[in-house]
């Protein structure tokens, strides 16, 4: 018996900017930047939320790593990681809380990582065409919220055990994951219906 990999179907990327070999250099360094841009904002702005001020940094993680496929995806938030390793302050509560690879070390360390891999996954899934229905994109979401949590809850119980560490790190957040998470399930269907159908844009690398 054979066993053959799902194909791959466009991102919403590679449908509104179609990738060439002469423009794709050009292309895929535009969306990074722009992802770059919009991780950092969505470090800086606090929403008032109950009970804790909610930022909307995992939404962007997730939306870029479906709308942008896995391997640029996950380019983009490692840019974002090393530009904040080299002591850039685009993280969340930087430089109050510190700079460079002491903050990455800090209690945020996991989710940081987490960022990362959830943002390869959640691309992978997309390029099967998860986020195009509402299911696909709620099974995606939710994946990609879970790895991060774990990622997070994971690194914090090393130094605070396993209870405290979803004291602080999971329990005090669930509302606006959720929140988020529905969000995100409403928006990427509707952006394609949007976009309407299109050709299938040519496979990247």
């Amino acid at each position: 018996m054979t066993i053959t990999a799902a194909p791959r179907t466009a991102t919403l990327a590679d449908t509104l900017w179609p990738s060439g070999r002469q423009g794709e250099l050009l292309r895929n360094a535009t969306l990074m930047v722009f992802g770059f841009c919009l991780l950092t904002a969505s470090a800086k702005i606090q929403i008032p939320f109950w009970p804790v001020p909610m930022t909307m940094q995992t939404f962007v993680v997730l939306v870029i790593g479906m709308a942008y496929g896995g391997r640029l995806g996950a380019a983009t938030v490692l840019a974002y990681l090393i530009a904040g390793a080299g002591g850039l302050p685009v993280f969340a509560g930087t430089p109050e809380r510190g700079l460079g690879l002491a903050y990455m070390v800090g209690p945020t360390g996991g989710f940081l990582l987490g960022f990362l891999l959830s943002a390869a996954l959640v691309g992978y899934l997309a390029e099967r065409g998860w986020d195009r229905t509402i299911a696909g994109t709620a099974g995606a979401m939710v994946a990609g919220n879970v790895l991060i949590l774990l990622m997070g809850l994971g690194w914090l119980s090393v130094s605070l055990g396993i209870p405290r560490a979803i004291e602080v790190g999971l329990t005090p957040f669930l509302v606006s994951t959720v929140l988020k998470t529905i969000l995100g399930i409403a928006l990427m269907p509707l952006i394609w219906k949007m976009v309407g159908p299109r050709e299938p844009a040519k496979r990247i690398g």
